[in-house]
């Protein structure tokens, strides 16, 4: 009853939710593309028996990615499909992957979207990262006897309560999951108090831990701190929200009354933002280039309006603020700035990673602010004092080495489904 509800409620929200993609296509067209494929219809042959593995977006594109590559050398014959939600996503999968994987957009959660979708694959199973929890798709994929993984499984206090108000669909959705493998023991508490049971479920860790970074990226980061030499102190806020853009922007501000010569490089989180913080920039008439055009000449600040940089930014800079942290939004991951020894800044709000930043500020490899004083504070002590900064870069970098694993412990976890078509579970690591 509660999923006939659930879907109900779908085709009535149904408008808004294309209204949603064609209003969003105003700034990006891309999302005026490719609908079929939002509803479960496919105009080219897809290849079957392929392991599906859903990315939401961006970020956990670049996160699933050492994972996806590792699998795709072990096991060459596996064929893999990777799916996603965004046009974002869409490019980056081809920019980082190619035609090594087999690419579609993961339909919209109705019933009748994600039956075709599995016909047509017919996928060896279907791996979720994260907490992409679609019902009907878990659900049906479960009827059609496919293994369903869910893989760097997290799930905050905020989320549980969620999922909580709709009780009777949430222990359907625990029970269609064959394995969660979770971020940490709290994680899997939180969903076994939604219904999942132990024979379902592994600790692992998180594969954001197991950050590699490739010569590629580590040259593309030198290049660009050569670049910017000629600037005292460099410093970037990535994954940046609304309301928490122009803080930073402040922050900066601030800190250039008392150190000069420095350049803050803001990063977005979401791509339609590049345009409303440039605009903000502009109205508040502060001095700044943008990336896409490589017009930075001696700006305070470079708006990182660009895709798959965000390594590089961080590898360039003398200290990274991690954004989605100083408005109520959880936080973003602080590992790939950590891996370059780059010392981490955070908010007070990082609820969507707590099995990364209690351990990381104990361990003295990142300092919390509340407010653009306190972070104009915190980038005036790395300024004047480098040996704090490189100190807290250690420590940042020890941690992230300290904490990996997880890939290794996830393909174990994956190997006994490649290619088998059931859903018998495997022994529990």
């Amino acid at each position: 009853m509660a999923r006939i509800a659930y879907s109900l409620f779908l085709y009535v929200l149904s408008p808004a939710v294309f209204l949603h993609l064609w209003l969003r296509g105003i700034k990006d067209p891309s999302y005026r593309k490719r609908w079929a494929e939002r509803l479960g219809f496919y105009q080219t042959t897809l290849e079957t028996n392929t392991l599906v593995i859903h990315c939401a977006s961006v970020g956990e594109i670049m996160a699933a990615s050492p994972l996806i590559k590792k699998l795709i050398a072990k096991f060459p014959h596996q064929r893999i499909t990777m799916t996603c939600n965004t046009p974002t996503g869409s490019e980056q999968i081809s920019k980082i992957f190619g035609k090594s994987v087999q690419h579609v957009y993961l339909p919209l959660d109705f019933q009748g979207s994600v039956a075709r979708f599995l016909t047509k694959l017919s996928p060896v199973a279907l791996v979720i990262l994260e907490t992409e929890l679609w019902p009907n798709l878990i659900i049906k994929a479960q009827q059609k006897n496919l293994p369903v993984i869910v893989i760097n499984a997290r799930l905050s206090e905020k989320s549980l309560k969620g999922y909580q108000l709709i009780a009777p669909l949430s222990r359907e959705l625990m029970g269609s999951i064959s394995i969660l493998a979770s971020h940490h023991q709290k994680d899997l508490e939180r969903f076994k108090k939604l219904g999942l049971k132990d024979a379902q479920c592994a600790v692992v860790g998180s594969i954001k831990f197991d950050v590699q970074l490739s010569e590629e990226v580590r040259n593309n980061a030198s290049q660009l701190a050569q670049q910017l030499s000629h600037y005292d102190f460099i410093w970037v806020a990535g994954s940046t929200h609304p309301s928490e853009h122009e803080q930073i922007i402040a922050a900066h501000q601030l800190f250039g009354q008392n150190i000069k010569n420095t350049l803050l490089i803001i990063v977005p989180r979401h791509p339609e933002q590049f345009e409303k913080v440039a605009l903000y920039l502009s109205q508040s008439n502060i001095p700044f280039a943008r990336r896409s055009t490589n017009n930075l000449n001696g700006q305070p600040i470079l708006l990182g309006d660009t895709m798959g940089e965000m390594l590089t930014f961080y590898g360039a800079a003398n200290c990274a603020f991690i954004g989605g942290s100083l408005i109520d939004r959880g936080g973003h991951n602080p590992l790939e700035a950590a891996a370059f020894a780059t010392p981490v800044i955070t908010g007070p709000s990082y609820y969507n990673f707590m099995h990364v930043y209690p351990q990381l500020l104990a361990t003295q490899g990142c300092v919390q602010v509340d407010s653009p004083l306190t972070l104009s504070a915190q980038l005036e002590t790395y300024a004047s004092s480098p040996q704090i900064a490189k100190l807290q870069g250690e420590n940042a970098l020890t941690f992230v080495k300290q904490s990996g694993g997880a890939i290794d412990k996830t393909i174990d976890l994956l190997t006994p489904y490649l290619g088998v078509h059931n859903n018998t579970n495997p022994k529990i690591p």
